[in-house]
């Protein structure tokens, strides 16, 4: 398991849209990928979930990322959420 810090910074809003190309990044990945928010861990290839979590500017989360792929899962959703 691999375990990657990330503070949030939202420059702009996390709206649906942003979300939804989360969810897709995450889903391309066969291994299991999380966002840990305090105790909180919501599974990134849930829509649902993601859409429940309310990111805040500032807030430090943790990108879990379990599998075969798990390196590239963990690159990849720190890549896009830094990019946002």
């Amino acid at each position: 398991m691999i375990a990657t810090p990330i503070t949030v910074d939202l420059g702009k809003v996390l709206d649906v849209r942003h979300i939804a190309l989360l969810v897709r990044e995450a889903s391309q990945y066969n291994s299991q990928v999380y966002i840990q928010v305090d105790d909180r861990k919501i599974n990134a290839k849930s829509i649902m979930g993601m859409m429940s979590l309310n990111l805040l500017e500032g807030e430090n989360i943790t990108v879990l990322t379990e599998g075969e792929d798990e390196q590239k899962a963990a690159e990849g959703i720190k890549v896009f959420l830094v990019s946002l």
